[in-house]
Protein backbone atom coordinates (compact mmCIF):
# COMPACT_ATOMS: atom_id res chain seq x y z
CA UNK A 1 0.00 0.00 0.00
CA UNK A 2 1.29 3.44 -0.95
CA UNK A 3 1.03 6.34 1.45
CA UNK A 4 1.39 9.92 0.32
CA UNK A 5 1.79 12.70 2.86
CA UNK A 6 1.56 16.37 1.95
CA UNK A 7 3.07 19.12 4.06
CA UNK A 8 4.00 22.77 3.84
CA UNK A 9 0.61 24.43 3.67
CA UNK A 10 -0.34 27.44 5.71
CA UNK A 11 -1.46 31.05 5.70
CA UNK A 12 0.43 33.49 3.49
CA UNK A 13 -0.16 37.01 2.28
CA UNK A 14 -0.82 37.76 -1.39
CA UNK A 15 2.46 37.84 -3.27
CA UNK A 16 4.07 35.43 -0.84
CA UNK A 17 5.46 31.94 -1.35
CA UNK A 18 4.92 28.46 -0.04
CA UNK A 19 6.70 25.19 -0.67
CA UNK A 20 4.56 22.07 -0.58
CA UNK A 21 6.05 18.61 -0.23
CA UNK A 22 4.58 15.24 -1.11
CA UNK A 23 6.41 12.37 0.54
CA UNK A 24 5.82 8.83 -0.65
CA UNK A 25 6.21 5.65 1.38
CA UNK A 26 7.49 3.97 -1.76
CA UNK A 27 9.80 4.88 -4.58
CA UNK A 28 8.35 7.73 -6.62
CA UNK A 29 10.22 6.35 -9.60
CA UNK A 30 7.65 3.55 -9.66
CA UNK A 31 4.95 6.02 -10.62
CA UNK A 32 4.33 7.17 -14.18
CA UNK A 33 3.38 10.63 -12.97
CA UNK A 34 2.84 12.56 -9.78
CA UNK A 35 0.45 15.48 -9.76
CA UNK A 36 -0.79 18.23 -7.53
CA UNK A 37 -4.51 18.94 -7.44
CA UNK A 38 -6.42 21.52 -5.46
CA UNK A 39 -9.97 21.97 -4.32
CA UNK A 40 -11.44 25.25 -3.17
CA UNK A 41 -14.69 25.40 -1.19
CA UNK A 42 -17.75 24.68 -3.36
CA UNK A 43 -15.55 24.01 -6.39
CA UNK A 44 -14.44 20.95 -8.30
CA UNK A 45 -11.02 19.49 -7.70
CA UNK A 46 -8.65 20.71 -10.40
CA UNK A 47 -5.27 19.66 -11.70
CA UNK A 48 -2.54 22.16 -10.88
CA UNK A 49 0.75 20.61 -11.98
CA UNK A 50 2.24 17.27 -12.94
CA UNK A 51 5.65 15.72 -13.35
CA UNK A 52 6.33 12.46 -15.14
CA UNK A 53 8.91 9.79 -14.45
CA UNK A 54 11.04 11.36 -17.17
CA UNK A 55 10.56 14.77 -15.49
CA UNK A 56 8.29 16.27 -18.10
CA UNK A 57 6.18 18.90 -16.37
CA UNK A 58 2.82 20.47 -17.06
CA UNK A 59 0.82 23.26 -15.43
CA UNK A 60 -2.62 24.73 -15.57
CA UNK A 61 -2.61 28.13 -17.26
CA UNK A 62 -3.44 30.11 -14.12
CA UNK A 63 -0.26 28.97 -12.33
CA UNK A 64 2.23 28.99 -15.20
CA UNK A 65 5.23 31.13 -14.39
CA UNK A 66 4.39 31.11 -10.66
CA UNK A 67 4.44 27.45 -9.65
CA UNK A 68 7.21 24.93 -10.20
CA UNK A 69 6.94 21.18 -9.67
CA UNK A 70 10.06 19.09 -9.14
CA UNK A 71 10.99 15.68 -7.82
CA UNK A 72 13.73 14.23 -5.66
CA UNK A 73 13.99 10.52 -6.33
CA UNK A 74 16.53 10.04 -3.55
CA UNK A 75 14.07 11.19 -0.87
CA UNK A 76 10.89 10.06 -2.67
CA UNK A 77 9.52 13.58 -2.53
CA UNK A 78 7.75 15.82 -5.01
CA UNK A 79 7.87 19.55 -4.40
CA UNK A 80 5.46 22.26 -5.49
CA UNK A 81 7.09 25.66 -5.18
CA UNK A 82 4.42 28.33 -5.25
CA UNK A 83 5.41 31.96 -5.74
CA UNK A 84 3.44 35.17 -6.24
CA UNK A 85 0.46 33.59 -4.54
CA UNK A 86 -2.99 35.04 -5.10
CA UNK A 87 -6.18 34.75 -3.02
CA UNK A 88 -7.64 32.55 -5.75
CA UNK A 89 -4.91 29.97 -5.02
CA UNK A 90 -6.60 29.30 -1.69
CA UNK A 91 -7.56 25.62 -1.56
CA UNK A 92 -6.72 22.25 -0.13
CA UNK A 93 -3.83 20.88 -2.16
CA UNK A 94 -3.60 17.15 -2.78
CA UNK A 95 -0.83 14.96 -4.10
CA UNK A 96 -1.73 12.19 -6.54
CA UNK A 97 0.47 9.38 -7.80
CA UNK A 98 -0.40 7.43 -10.94
CA UNK A 99 0.91 4.00 -11.80
CA UNK A 100 0.19 2.19 -15.05
CA UNK A 101 0.96 -1.52 -15.25
CA UNK A 102 -0.07 -4.47 -17.38
CA UNK A 103 -2.84 -5.03 -14.83
CA UNK A 104 -4.30 -1.57 -15.27
CA UNK A 105 -4.16 1.84 -13.72
CA UNK A 106 -3.82 2.69 -10.04
CA UNK A 107 -3.76 6.05 -8.38
CA UNK A 108 -3.13 7.14 -4.84
CA UNK A 109 -4.03 10.27 -2.93
CA UNK A 110 -2.65 12.08 0.07
CA UNK A 111 -4.80 13.63 2.77
CA UNK A 112 -4.27 17.19 1.57
CA UNK A 113 -2.75 20.35 2.99
CA UNK A 114 -4.56 23.68 3.36
CA UNK A 115 -3.20 26.74 1.58
CA UNK A 116 -4.77 30.07 2.47
CA UNK A 117 -3.74 33.27 0.72
CA UNK A 118 -5.12 36.28 2.52
CA UNK A 119 -4.09 39.64 3.89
Amino acid sequence: QVHLVESGGGLVQPGGSLRLSCSSSGSIFSFNAISWYRQAPRKERELVASITRSEITGYRDSVKGRFTVSRDNATNTVILQMNSLKPEDTAVYYCNALRVTDSGLSDYWGQGTQVTVSS
